[in-house]
């Protein structure tokens, strides 16, 4: 019985020994950012109006566009505080996290006091080859940003968005690698006949998935994957329930080279709606089914950004994007005469569905001592919009959600700032 008993504690010992583990790594981290900014004209922007997207189209009262209206503001509300949980093993897993806020919520357009809001939010696992990554994190048609300090790092002109998701990474190579994730819609929702919401993702009860391949060799990087996203805009119409369902593709494809102080970088996506990833796009309704259920059609939208940086102490960048809407595949319900109602066109809540294209020049510099920095920045954002049509009363675009009458451009000057310390 003793010698029994001194097997059983030899082995609990030899089993303790074996499961090694390594204490983790706090890093505390974040910054104190203030914007000053000033536009020539009414935009949509978000977060006390420095995340910018687009110049409003005219407003003509009496010869008069009210909409060219010039302002300014400038905040701190985008001051960031972050943990990073590093370098934690046990029994060869290496396990880490992270948290980070900044003081976003709160705010209602230019009025309110700043309170702190969820980033991110993520643990992850890994061992050998392979790590899973769970919480709330940048998407990863996202997480590759040019190098303006503008808040919208180059939105709409890319996809933007931090969602919970669960992301699983493989490697085959040192050169290449595999990422796969199942992601959920929180923050940054679709469209549909309720406003954006992220009750057409809950009601579809499928998560959007993303599939894509990583390739890094000396200084190039390049990452090619394509997004699937299946919602459903209404589960019931007020009386029964009906099956109403969208399923759309998007493939992206980013692109960077770095040598020296020189970096380049290239984004483009080709989307099918993508308003949840903060691009122009939406969907509408082509045709009502006689069971009472809605069939839907995306629209096409192609995003492209080209990022070129040069420089540490001083960094010049220079940014430009375009965004071309070639309006839904199939035609909207009720065309007739070349023109379809736009309430059957559901769109970005951040743009307009009579917006054709639109490009945007950034030039920028910033400069840093240390890890404090200044920056200026010009942004010059410009838009093609046509005019709705009314037809009857109602207000129309063309049979595939574009509006093509008046064809008319429209432009925003930003003058924006930056005093950032970083810790």
């Amino acid at each position: 019985m003793k010698k029994s008993f001194l097997a059983a504690v030899a082995l609990i010992i030899c089993a303790s020994l074996a499961a090694q583990e390594k204490p983790a790594t706090i890093k505390l981290y974040g910054f104190i950012r203030n914007y000053f900014a000033f536009d020539t004209r009414e935009s949509v922007s978000g977060t006390e109006d420095f995340f910018y997207y687009v110049p409003k189209d005219q407003n003509v009262v009496d010869g008069v566009d009210l909409n060219a209206q010039p302002s300014f503001r400038f905040a701190a509300l985008t001051t960031r505080l972050g943990v990073d949980v590093k370098d934690y093993e046990f029994d060869g897993f290496k396990i880490g996290a992270k948290i980070e806020t900044d003081f976003y919520s709160g705010v209602s357009g230019v009025t309110g006091t700043a309170q702190l809001r969820l980033r991110q939010a993520y643990a992850t696992i890994g061992k050998g080859d392979w790590q899973v990554t769970a919480g709330q994190a940048w998407h990863p048609m996202a997480a590759d940003m040019p190098d303006v300090f503008s808040l919208n790092t180059g939105a709409p002109f890319g996809p933007f968005s931090r969602t919970p998701q669960v992301k699983f990474d493989l490697s085959f190579s040192k050169s290449l690698s595999l990422t796969a994730a199942a992601l959920w819609q929180m923050q940054y929702t679709s469209a549909g006949p309720g406003g954006a919401s992220a009750n057409y993702i809950k009601y579809g009860m499928t998560p959007e998935a993303y599939l894509g391949f990583n390739l890094t060799t000396g200084g190039f990087t390049a990452r090619l994957g394509g997004d699937l996203l299946s919602i459903k805009p209404r589960w019931n119409d007020g009386t029964k329930k009906v099956s109403d369902r969208i399923t759309t593709i998007s493939p992206f494809l980013f692109l960077q080279y770095k040598s020296g102080l020189f970096s380049a970088k290239l984004k483009t996506i080709m989307a099918q709606a993508g308003e949840h990833m903060n691009l122009n796009g939406g969907y509408g309704i082509s045709a009502k089914n006689e069971d009472g259920s809605y069939k839907y059609t995306p629209s096409q939208n192609s995003s492209t950004w080209v990022s070129l940086m040069y420089g540490k102490k001083t960094q010049w960048i220079l940014f430009g994007g375009f965004v071309k809407n070639f309006g839904t595949i199939e035609q909207l319900y009720g065309f007739k005469n070349g023109y379809a109602p736009a309430e059957y066109l559901y769109f970005s809540k951040n743009s307009f569905s009579n917006m054709n294209m639109m490009w945007r020049v950034t030039p920028t510099i910033i400069h840093n001592i240390g890890k404090f920095s200044l920056g200026l920045e010009y942004e010059l954002t410009s838009v093609q919009y046509g005019d709705y049509k009314t037809v009857g009363g109602v207000k129309c675009l063309g049979n595939y959600g574009i509006a093509e009458d008046n064809l008319h451009w429209i432009t925003n000057h930003r003058v924006q700032a930056l005093v950032k310390f970083s810790f």
